[in-house]
């Protein structure tokens, strides 16, 4: 990104008001980045080995998963990803266009409490990561009192980072993504020259169900980023490639998360006790040795930082839009102080980390799959958001529609996740209508809920689309400055 007035300084003060066009001078190549740090987690290899320890999957069938995952998840989240080069605001407040100023709290609380889980799964693994390095360099073993060192050390470390703004965290993923890009090659070479092959090789086949599931698995996480790309691309220019942002997003993704799954499937050959453990990190110090271990986990520890700090800097968007009128690097914290309290007792009690962690990773891509239906259904009839309206969350607002709900949307959304909660299982979670079909046994309740969700929208009769008016194309001026800085929590600026 080149600097601008806004991005020069280390703090970030723009909200959820419309970037003006003077600012977006960002280029699609420097989103690559952005989708790499987005996967440098260690979570990857525990998905990984999952396909083979819980889903009986052989290598080859492995590597089907991680090269659909990436391709089926980030090729949603570069899709919705043009909104924000279309609208210049975070994805949460081009969303009050599609559902209208009230209706929009509920996706939106949705997916803010869905962060708090995704956030306090990432804080976990740093934390273990952590305590990990500490076992294999100094010989200290963790107990209670140290877990919850490292995971408020690992929480406010993401809170720092997240709380500066998008110039910080894009810096931090440049230079994540060289360094995990050497050590991971590392990693594959020890891989190769002491895996024992035939173990590997000779692994039993699973079912087409597992892998299709496998693939909504390892998806789940890609899903979890696509209400925020719009967040990411913002400071782009209307002018800015669609093709482009889609294949950096799919590309920045698949170089991580193609190696990263193959690598926990090869280890698990190793670890078949890897589903009951309480730790998803330790596995990887047993495996490769001191001189590789710690540095990879230090590099991968980076990686979590910066996903947490990703996904805290668009939850500070989420939380302004449902009404917490304070400045984005305060909402932040918000969800730092949860991730902080979960960590602590998914720590402290969970017995199975892998078994938790897959049963969230179903129910999340359900939780974000509606809004993704709905929104991204909208985009094929809206190219334009009108800044003044999204910032205007009273009467007059264009996007007030009725009593500041759409009906259309409101009852896609609705009406698609509850389908895709029916058709969904977990070991939470069972629908009455999960079992004795396709979509249920094939793990395919989140793309119902996608499907679903979308084409009622587009058969419901909607509100007409609101193209911006010609003095709110440059965002933040006159008329909209005022409630721009109003939504942002910030002061108005002198003179309005």
């Amino acid at each position: 990104m080149r600097k601008t007035a806004e991005t020069d300084g280390a703090l970030e003060t723009r909200g959820i008001e419309q970037v003006p066009d003077h600012e977006r001078t960002a280029r699609t190549r420097g989103l690559f980045p952005t989708w790499v740090g987005a996967n440098i987690s260690v979570l990857l290899l525990t998905m990984g080995a999952s396909l083979v320890v819980a889903y009986h999957l052989d290598i080859w069938q492995a590597l089907v998963v991680a090269v659909a995952a990436p391709v089926v998840s980030y090729g949603l989240v570069g899709l919705i990803g043009i909104a924000g080069k279309r609208g210049g605001a975070p994805g949460m407040a081009l969303s009050r266009a599609v559902f209208g100023q009230r209706g929009n709290l509920l996706p939106g609380a949705l997916i803010w409490v869905a962060r708090w889980g995704w956030e306090t799964i990432n804080a976990v693994t740093g934390a273990y990561a952590m305590l990990t390095i500490l076992d294999i360099v100094l010989g200290v073993r963790a107990d209670g009192v140290l877990d919850m060192v490292m995971l408020l050390v690992f929480v406010v470390a993401t809170f720092a980072i997240s709380g500066l703004g998008i110039n910080a965290v894009q810096k931090c993923n440049k230079y994540a993504t060289y360094f995990f890009g050497v050590f991971s090659v590392l990693v594959l070479v020890y891989l190769a020259v002491h895996t024992d092959w035939s173990k590997v090789t000779h692994q039993g086949a699973g079912s087409t169900a597992a892998v299709i599931t496998g693939v909504g698995m390892i998806a789940a996480g890609g899903v979890s980023w696509i209400p925020s790309a719009p967040d990411f691309t913002r400071y782009l220019p209307r002018t800015a490639s669609s093709k482009a942002i889609v294949g950096t997003a799919v590309g920045g993704a698949g170089i991580v998360v193609l190696p990263m799954v193959l690598m926990g499937a090869v280890m698990a050959v190793s670890t078949p006790d890897l589903a009951s453990a309480s730790d998803p990190v330790s596995f990887v110090g047993e495996i490769l040795p001191t001189w590789l271990a710690v540095p990879y986990l230090l590099i991968a520890l980076i990686g979590m930082l910066l996903i947490n700090s990703m996904s805290m800097y668009s939850a500070g968007f989420t939380a302004q839009t449902l009404g917490f009128r304070v400045p984005r690097h305060w909402a932040v914290s918000v969800n730092a102080v949860i991730s902080l309290v979960f960590g602590g007792v998914l720590m402290l009690v969970a017995t199975s980390f892998l078994g938790s962690f897959i049963a969230f990773l179903s129910l999340l891509a359900v939780a974000f799959s509606a809004w993704v239906g709905v929104f991204g259904a909208d985009m094929l009839r809206r190219t334009e958001y009108d800044g003044r309206a999204m910032t205007d969350t009273t009467r007059t607002s264009a996007y007030w529609y009725r009593g500041g709900f759409s009906p259309a949307a409101v009852a896609a959304w609705a009406i698609g996740l509850a389908a895709g909660l029916m058709f969904t299982t977990s070991d939470w979670f069972t629908g009455p209508l999960a079992k004795n079909n396709v979509i249920g046994e094939y793990g395919l309740g989140w793309v119902a809920t996608i499907v679903i969700s979308g084409l009622l929208y587009l058969v419901l009769p909607k509100p007409a689309v609101v193209t911006a008016a010609p003095d709110s194309e440059s965002a933040g001026t006159t008329g909209s400055a005022a409630s721009a800085a109003e939504t942002a929590g910030e002061p108005a600026p002198a003179g309005v």
